[in-house]
């Protein structure tokens, strides 16, 4: 049985922690690994390239893809998101912006029987 006062604090210093970002809360949260994914906070010395750039080709078709899916109903944000968040995370460090959102799609429409696992790859003659 729970103390009907603990659980709720628990809850709580969670939910904390997500808005105000786990530093602010992480005295108070011990052994909660964060997610590649999860930058907020993470001590760097590198600097931030806010320099704009052109987009490649195939990047602008994932970009169109992503559009094109969601507008038809097949793969929302969130998806895309979470499709992003379970990539391995060496992976994750590995791939470019618009590499995460392809294994996503990948992912996600695998997910949903829209592709075959490994149908790519077969037609890629991966």
């Amino acid at each position: 049985m729970w103390v009907a006062a603990e659980r709720p604090r628990k809850i709580a210093v969670v939910v904390i922690a997500g808005i105000l970002g786990e530093n602010r809360a992480s005295a108070r949260i011990e052994g909660v690994e964060r997610a590649v994914h999860d930058r907020g906070g993470w001590p760097t010395e590198a600097a931030i390239d806010r320099s704009e750039h052109e987009l490649a080709d195939w990047e602008l078709l994932t970009d169109a893809l992503v559009d094109a899916l969601n507008r038809q109903g097949v793969m929302n944000v969130d998806e895309l998101r979470r499709g992003i968040e379970s990539m391995p995370p060496e992976e994750y460090e590995r791939a470019s912006y618009y590499e995460r959102w392809l294994y996503s799609v990948e992912t996600i429409l695998t997910e949903k029987g829209v592709l075959a696992p490994g149908e790519l790859e077969a037609r890629l003659g991966r």
